[in-house]
């Protein structure tokens, strides 16, 4: 893996670095633009916060409680959570960079809120789920499982694993999409803010799915 620092990202899908596409290449059924994506993927995220929120908040109402209401350990951790929250936001793309093989690249518009890697080359469907997911367990499942685990030890980890877990609406769409649209053998790629997948000949196929 090459990792580069791209800069300010200028709003225009075409000027992020991609390949040719390849023949027989299907477009994932997913949003064209960021604004769309970005509507969707705050809306998973949210979900996705409110399912482990309750999980957490039934792993702490019936813990044996012996000094202070519960809430106020909850409110001095989200502080901490909300920190590490943040300051993890770099690591988070580049665990997802680190699954790549060739150049990928780090994108930024802070004003938008947005921070993304993109990288041109192909890859097995396997090694895209997984990359979409590694900094979402990394920075999410584990601190909040630690912190139900570990309870009331550590309600910095619960607050951590939560904000991080609203974040990962995007990433969590990206595998949806892949489990439900490539089929078995199929390569993946980007191309502007769309993925695309395609079954490559080296395994007999043609571009129509059929055996050659």
């Amino acid at each position: 893996m090459r990792f580069h620092y791209a800069g300010k990202f200028d709003g225009d899908p075409e000027s992020l670095p991609h390949g040719e596409h390849m023949p027989g290449a299907v477009k994932f059924k997913e949003p064209e633009d960021s604004k769309k994506l970005a509507v969707i993927a705050s809306f998973i995220g949210l979900s996705v916060f409110v399912v482990a929120m309750l999980l957490y908040l039934w792993r702490m109402f019936t813990y044996d409680f012996p000094a202070e209401h519960p809430m106020g350990a909850m409110g001095r951790g989200m502080f901490v959570g909300l920190f590490l929250f943040v300051i993890t936001m770099v690591p988070h793309e580049f665990l997802h960079a680190i699954c790549f093989k060739e150049d990928v690249y780090l994108y930024e518009n802070l004003k938008q809120g947005m921070l993304f890697v993109v990288g041109p080359e192909t890859m097995s469907k396997g090694r895209f789920i997984f990359m979409n997911l590694l900094p979402n367990l990394a920075f999410g499942v584990l601190p909040l499982a630690l912190a139900i685990i570990f309870w009331p030890l550590a309600t910095w980890l619960a607050w951590w694993g939560l904000f991080a877990l609203t974040g990962s609406g995007g990433d969590l769409l990206n595998v949806f999409n892949a489990i439900t649209q490539m089929p078995r053998g199929a390569r993946t790629y980007l191309h502007g803010f769309n993925s695309w997948w395609y079954l490559p000949w080296w395994e007999g196929i043609s571009p129509s799915g059929k055996r050659s």
